[in-house]
């Protein structure tokens, strides 16, 4: 069991960077969306240089994060598999049910933009980024709190923290609309 602590901290260490690349990526597609909107050349310098640091992202640091994550998680539940009687770990479990179908929808999108298969807008896509920023929020909550009944309390928080981030697209988009080359 003196290992414990370090598996746990590797399995810190990748979930951080995980989170890194899901909070990144978005951002890359929503740029790619944008330079697909441009004129010639600037289409096609703006969508090669976006395309290779999104794949870099996304298979050097996401994908390799996201898998090393889970394996030191599973070892963790193998070394204290009482942590599977908890009902806060049940709760925390289907967020990152939750997080694993988010990185796999994001992975669409991701094969779609590398084949210039503009689907959404770049407004869907600063919306999509958050979608993490959410899990990542009730996932923390629940493991320092370690309680399932807190996490009704973290819903909520989440629910005020959506209409704040909504609220912050409405002006970042009235700002933007004054001023296109504003942020």
């Amino acid at each position: 069991m003196e290992y414990y602590q370090y598996i746990k901290s590797f399995h810190l260490i990748f979930v951080i960077t995980w989170f890194a690349g899901l909070f990144y990526i978005p951002r890359l597609f929503v740029y790619q969306i944008e330079a697909f909107h441009k004129p010639s050349p600037d289409k096609e310098i703006l969508g090669n240089q976006l395309k290779l640091m999104a794949k870099r992202l996304w298979f050097i640091i996401t994908w390799p994060s996201a898998i090393l994550a889970t394996v030191f998680a599973i070892w963790l539940l193998i070394l204290q598999p009482f942590w599977l009687q908890q009902p806060w770990m049940h709760v925390k479990l289907a967020f990152v049910v939750l997080l694993i179908m988010y990185h796999l929808k994001t992975h669409q999108y991701y094969k779609q933009l590398q084949n210039d298969v503009v689907k959404k807008s770049s407004s869907f896509m600063r919306i999509w980024n958050e979608g993490a920023t959410f899990i990542l929020f009730a996932v923390v909550f629940l493991v320092v709190l370690k309680s399932a009944i807190n996490w009704v309390w973290g819903v909520v928080g989440l629910i005020i923290l959506g209409v704040l981030v909504m609220l912050g697209f409405k002006v970042y988009k009235s700002i933007r609309s004054k001023n296109p080359d504003a942020y």
